[in-house]
């Protein structure tokens, strides 16, 4: 599998409880935090979900 670089680049602030769950669920705590994980379709499903907040590259 791929890994993925996943970046918080806007806040949580007045967005959905549904949201920030999901985020945090990533293992994003602090606005421009980031994690790297393995590309599979849970993370990807999770990665839709919340993509106006997030940047993405491959790593």
């Amino acid at each position: 599998m791929s890994k993925v670089k996943i970046t918080l680049v806007k806040s949580l602030i007045k967005r959905p409880s549904t949201q920030k769950n999901t985020v945090k669920a990533l293992g994003l705590t602090k606005l421009n935090s980031s994690v790297v994980k393995e590309s599979t379709p849970v993370v990807k499903g999770m990665i839709d979900k919340v993509k106006h907040l997030l940047q993405i590259e491959d790593a």
